[in-house]
């Protein structure tokens, strides 16, 4: 059975054939004139007109002096007709191949043909080749969808093979794209400011998360990577800007999950005197726009969970809840009550456990279940350091979360602009995280003096492409092109490529 290797042997002895004759198998350029769906979509307005498509071969026939290619771009598939006589002889000055090198052609090459647009004695939409050329020869074979690979790893570490041969799993990041777009299109027309801020940080903060470090050798100082967009959008607020927002990665040095990447896409915007009951309403309507144009519908059957996006959302009280499932009081209890409410339910209890992260433990312990839509509020002020408190009851923030399927899908609250009070509360988080939670949040007094300078009652909002990930109804590493794994070489690889040093 001919192994990879024996395949690869093959096509470098076809590619030294090409070269010794003269053929460029890499050339820089190409002529294309139409993309093979734009063929297909408007053959009657088409037929007899003359075309130069190009695309990766996807299946070769030969019979005696006719034969048949099948080439794919990204727009669809369309079929190359070879007749002897027909076809142009080999001038490798422009690159062009000849009917007699059919044969130097394999599955995976790139080429491009030129000839009229007809259909086949058979009715299939082709291009009646009178020249072609070789645009990339592959070295090695692209496997079969039914073939596939032999485990997940393997097709998360060849990805761009996954997406070859799997035209779902392509058209999965395409929806991915349309999602941010839909995202950026709500917003702008909304009049938001799209302003890119930095991914490196003296300071860290706006979420509960273990950052990442690395170290700038032009100041000699360790920086973090964000967590969060939160502050610095903030700092725009304060500088003057009434809607800002930003799209780009952040990075949390946590486990994965099936809805948790170290590294992810995130959106936040920050609006300047709204507050959280305006952006409540805000979001309603942007999931609703953002979903339809990611998706063409509102509704979703995702992990056994049927989910109307249609339907007015329910409203639950935080604290309701908890005290409805579990028969505490979230703002008086110990912390030997939490703890042993989360024994009760066989949920971890951690020897650094606190009352805030206890309480958050048992509250997604109920949100697992849940289906949604539903937006909780009046969150504990202990458990969102950077909200603003209800003005009717001070144990509680002016905060807003969307529960769906199973997941919190977002984050929004009023600003906290007061600075006395966002001090206090940093050192508080302060000493949670000397305490031991690495997850507790840093003190930021340059945030701190931007709020002595003055920010406007503000609302805030964020989620990440965890959005995307529960409606596509896909793992979070399914959720992503190139998921992070650990680095490691197989020994076919190794076998191939011995004269290489291979860490």
């Amino acid at each position: 059975m001919a192994t990879l290797k024996d395949f690869r042997d093959e096509r470098l002895r076809k590619l030294d054939e090409l070269k010794q004759a003269g053929i460029n198998p890499y050339p820089a350029d190409s002529h294309r004139t139409h993309a093979t769906g734009d063929i297909t979509a408007r053959f009657d307005e088409l037929q007899g007109q003359t075309a130069t498509v190009a695309g990766r071969i996807v299946g070769i026939r030969k019979f005696g002096k006719l034969a048949f290619i099948i080439i794919k771009d990204f727009s669809g598939e369309i079929q190359l007709f070879f007749q002897d006589g027909r076809v142009g002889e080999r001038d490798p000055v422009l690159g062009r191949l000849s009917m007699a090198d059919l044969p130097l052609l394999d599955t995976g090459d790139f080429i491009e043909a030129s000839g009229e647009i007809i259909k086949s004695k058979t009715g299939e939409i082709s291009i009646f080749v009178t020249t072609f050329r070789l645009l990339t020869k592959a070295l090695r074979p692209m496997p079969s969808a039914q073939e596939g690979f032999t485990n997940k790893e393997e097709r998360m570490r060849r990805r761009y093979v996954d997406m070859n041969v799997n035209q779902d799993v392509r058209n999965r990041f395409v929806r991915r794209s349309k999602f941010w777009q839909a995202t950026r299109d709500y917003l702008n027309q909304h009049n938001f400011i799209e302003i890119n801020i930095p991914v490196l940080e003296h300071t860290t903060g706006g979420a509960d998360a273990t950052p990442f470090v690395t170290h700038m050798d032009a100041l000699d100082q360790d920086f973090y990577l964000r967590i969060s967009h939160e502050l610095p959008l903030k700092r725009l607020l304060g500088a003057g800007f009434e809607k800002v927002y930003d799209i780009g990665p952040r990075f949390r040095n946590e486990n994965y999950s099936d809805e948790h990447l170290p590294e992810h896409v995130a959106m936040e915007w920050y609006w300047a005197y709204a507050n959280w009951q305006d952006g409540m309403r805000f979001m309603t309507d942007m999931y609703k726009f953002t979903l339809q144009a990611t998706f063409g519908t509102l509704e979703f059957d995702l992990g056994g969970k049927h989910v109307d996006m249609n339907v007015d959302w329910e409203i639950w009280d935080y604290a309701t809840v908890i005290k409805e499932r579990y028969g505490i009081d979230v703002h008086a209890s110990s912390l030997d009550e939490v703890k042993k409410a989360l024994s009760d339910n066989k949920l971890e209890v951690e020897q650094t456990e606190n009352r805030a992260r206890g309480i958050d433990k048992l509250w997604k312990n109920i949100r697992k279940d849940v289906v949604g839509p539903v937006w909780l509020i009046n969150t504990p002020t202990f458990i969102s350091p950077l909200a603003k408190t209800n003005p009717d009851d001070a144990r509680v923030v002016q905060r807003f979360q969307p529960i769906i399927a199973g997941s919190e899908l977002g984050n929004g609250f009023s600003e906290l602009n007061d600075p006395v009070d966002q001090l206090n509360r940093f050192v508080e988080q302060q000493m949670m995280r000397d305490g031991g939670d690495d997850e507790a949040m840093m003190l930021d007094i340059d945030y701190v003096e931007m709020l002595e300078y003055g920010m406007p009652p503000a609302c805030g909002w964020g989620f990440s492409e965890r959005v995307f990930w529960i409606f596509e109804d896909v793992t979070a590493r399914e959720g992503v092109p190139f998921p992070q794994l650990r680095s490691d070489y197989d020994e076919v690889t190794r076998a191939i490529y011995p004269h290489v040093k291979l860490t």
